[in-house]
Parts: C-alpha cells; structure tokens; sequence
C-alpha cells in the first residue's frame, strides 16, 4: 500500500506542470486521468488515466477559439440543461439538435451542439458530452 502511494505522488508531481499550464481540453483530461489512474492503480494506472482522460479526436487547443467563433456566426439555437454541464453527462434523447464539425477541425467522430450557451462535442451515439469548449 505504501508503494502505491508513492507511485500516485510521483505520477502526480509529474503531470502538475501539464496541468498548470493547460487551460482546458485534451491535456488537462490527460493530467486529471494520470493522476486519477495513479490513485487507482499506480503507475500502469496513471498511463491509462493519461490516455482514458484526454479526448481523442477532439477540437485541438489552439482551434478553440475559431470554433466557437464559427459556432456564433453560425447561431445555432442553445439547448437549456439543467444538471452540470460536464465532460461525460449524458444529453435527452429528444429536443436536442447535433450538427456537423466541420471538415477543417478535423473532427468526424462527434457531433456539436450549443448547451447553456457553450458549444460542446457529443457522442451522437450516446448523446455524452465529450468536450466543453471553453
């Protein structure tokens, strides 16, 4: 148990200045599921965190800003959720409307939609919000 500890504190102190610096998106995930994956299950656990957290095939940082600006010119109506809008919550079968990435972003998996005024990616497979565009 005490190995396991140190491993979670070591994995850590070596994802803090990933997310120190990242704002949002795919690099926070990552740090935030390293470390989760640290406490679980040590050091093979903060590399499937890593991965499991960050979002692949997602909007890229450095995109972010030209997709919301695109999703505003583009004036889609937004959707009023009232639980937490989170990664991972899970969105009504009905009276939501999914659109199109474009092909620029390089997102073919996900849809988007506009949620209490923020864009996010969903899973249109499941309706699970994948990203919240910050």
């Amino acid at each position: 148990m005490r190995i396991m500890s140190k491993a979670a504190l070591a994995a850590a102190l070596l994802v803090a200045p990933i997310s120190a610096y990242a704002q949002s998106g795919a690099a926070t995930g990552a740090a935030t599921g390293a470390v989760t994956g640290a406490v679980v299950g040590g050091p093979v656990g903060a590399a499937a965190g890593a991965v499991v957290g960050g979002v692949a095939g997602g909007i890229a940082d450095a995109d972010r800003p030209r997709f919301r600006e695109y999703v505003t010119r583009e004036k889609r109506p937004s959707y009023a959720y009232r639980e937490q809008l989170r990664v991972g919550a899970r969105l009504p079968d009905t009276g939501v409307t999914y659109y199109d990435v474009p092909s620029d972003y390089k997102v073919s998996k996900y849809k988007y939609t506009v949620v209490n005024e923020r864009p996010v990616l969903v899973d249109p497979g499941n309706h699970t919000i994948v990203e919240v565009i910050e």
